[in-house]
């Protein structure tokens, strides 16, 4: 969709497939050409300014219409995700309210200003040895914004997801490009933001849906002039690749990509003596939760040494056991779960400590958690790889200092989660800086999977978690990765842009 119009593509035809049955669904998609490309990223130059500079509070009612547009689609755009993704249709209707959610959220930060973070300097022509001259800032658009759909959420973090709503309330147009596993579910949610630019009688050049199942289409995108920053989930090879593109170009861009976690579960002896029934159920809740396939999915669990211990690892082999196993996104998804998983069990000094039930069709996957000790995971440094899927490995240490040593040793992570007693407090607070230097979200006592769109969340953290530690893709903030602070000194009152001429 480029201009408000649905163009066919010039390269390969490719379909969309149901996740349960591996059959194609009509219609037929094709990639976008090189020159289609050029044609939505210039109409998205060409808007920018025209865009950026409309009332705020016309930006905010895009954004509302938006998500009025993708409710009024109803169950079609319900059961076509589900058809795409194997996903339950409770889980979809959740996620288009968080859609919604976020579009609203984005638009109340819109109509405040605060996003725009005035700062003013009234000047000082008598001080000594020289005059301040009077200076005032705000935070402006950075311009045309690549968004790239994630595989694991079609609407949350996809066309009209956080990156997007975040990136259309800066005042940046956006340049999406579809993930192939959801084609159908993304031009859905497209044509509802292109009603909703006409609605609102926008430049039609705000925004842009362009397909692609090649990672060419999507260097080209990045490697575009007239982007000025980007947006992406998925993997960390996908994401580095997208990075190393950006920085090569003759004007590098910001890559704001969230990529890698294994998110650990810190199991603390108290609590693991106290309440170990509890806490091994809701590790494999929030384990098995989407087949695991959330980037905040618990992928390692690390412990002390202890009699509870040996309880809680067979309260976990037993809850795993009552859990079915349930189809993947794609095909290529459970695959490739599958090989890491064989990986990860061929390791010396690993061995499975439970599984779930197994699979009954081709693209399910069986959920599982291993075992290994301490001296093992710091010698193999590809134990910290993360698995895309139902798959978690837990670590058991001897003491406290190696327990230490372990958390040293964790890379960048989205979540930190402590289970914890208040016996346990002393032992916290010794652990807390290392752990805080590691993650951009730290747990007490609850689970890693849910993840609340807020004005206090981050869903961001050091690398490999993301490519940028400053930033977050989740929550209110997420709007200042499209914006950058430009200075105004001496300004005539009648040439200062909002809102720095309201506090002259």
């Amino acid at each position: 969709m480029i201009n408000g119009l649905r163009l066919c593509g010039e390269e390969q035809a490719f379909s969309a497939m149901e996740a349960e049955s591996g059959n194609a669904l009509p219609p037929l998609f094709h990639e976008a050409s090189p020159a289609q490309i050029d044609q939505a990223c210039q109409c998205a130059a060409q808007a920018f300014n025209a865009y950026a500079q409309r009332d705020l509070p016309l930006r905010a009612r895009f954004l509302r219409q938006i998500g009025d547009n993708i409710l009024a689609i109803g169950d079609a755009l319900i059961d076509r995700a589900m058809q795409e993704t194997a996903l339950p249709r409770g889980r979809i209707e959740g996620e288009r309210a968080r859609t919604i959610g976020q579009l609203n959220m984005f638009a109340d930060v819109v109509e405040r200003g605060e996003f725009l973070a005035p700062i003013i300097e009234t000047a000082l022509p008598e001080r000594k040895p020289l005059p301040r001259p009077d200076l005032r800032q705000r935070q402006v658009a950075l311009g045309p914004v690549a968004v790239f759909g994630a595989s694991n959420f079609p609407l949350a973090f996809s066309v009209a997801g956080g990156d997007s709503a975040s990136a259309l309330a800066a005042g940046c147009p956006v340049v999406v490009k579809a993930h192939p596993a959801h084609p159908g579910t993304s031009e859905m949610v497209g044509q509802a933001i292109v009603d909703a630019v006409k609605q609102c009688q926008l430049p039609p050049g705000v925004f842009a849906l362009l397909h692609g199942t090649s990672h060419h289409s999507g260097q080209a995108l990045v490697s575009h002039p007239a982007i000025q920053a980007v947006g992406f989930t998925g993997s960390r090879n996908a994401g580095l690749a997208l990075v190393r593109c950006a920085q090569q170009r003759q004007r590098p861009i910001p890559v704001y990509a969230e990529m890698s976690s294994i998110n650990p579960l810190l199991l603390f002896p108290t609590a693991l003596a106290q309440r170990s029934a509890s806490i091994a159920q809701g590790y494999v809740d929030s384990l098995v939760l989407g087949t695991g396939q959330f980037c905040t999915n618990p992928g390692i669990a690390l412990a002390l040494d202890s009699p509870a211990l040996e309880n809680f690892c067979q309260l976990t082999a037993e809850a795993l056991a009552q859990r079915p196993a349930s189809t993947m996104l794609t095909p290529a998804i459970q695959r490739a779960c599958q090989q890491n998983s064989e990986a990860l069990a061929a390791l010396s000094g690993v061995r499975l400590l439970g599984a779930g039930q197994p699979a009954a069709t081709p693209h399910q996957t069986q959920a599982q958690v291993y075992l290994t000790d301490a001296d093992t995971f710091l010698a193999q440094p590809a134990m910290q790889n993360e698995i895309f899927g139902p798959v978690s490995l837990l670590v058991r240490c001897q003491d406290e200092a190696v327990l230490q040593s372990v958390i040293e040793t964790i890379e960048g992570q989205l979540t930190f989660t402590l289970q914890l007693n208040e016996p346990d407090y002393p032992l916290a607070r010794t652990l807390l800086p290392h752990i805080e230097a590691r993650t951009g979200r730290i747990i007490i006592n609850g689970y890693p999977t849910g993840v609340d769109v807020g004005y206090a969340m981050v869903h961001g953290g050091p690398f490999p978690a993301t490519s940028d530690a400053r930033s977050t893709s989740v929550g209110a903030t997420a709007i200042q990765r499209f914006l950058r602070p430009v200075c105004y000194q001496d300004f005539p009152t009648a040439l200062l842009p909002y809102p720095l001429a309201s506090h002259s």
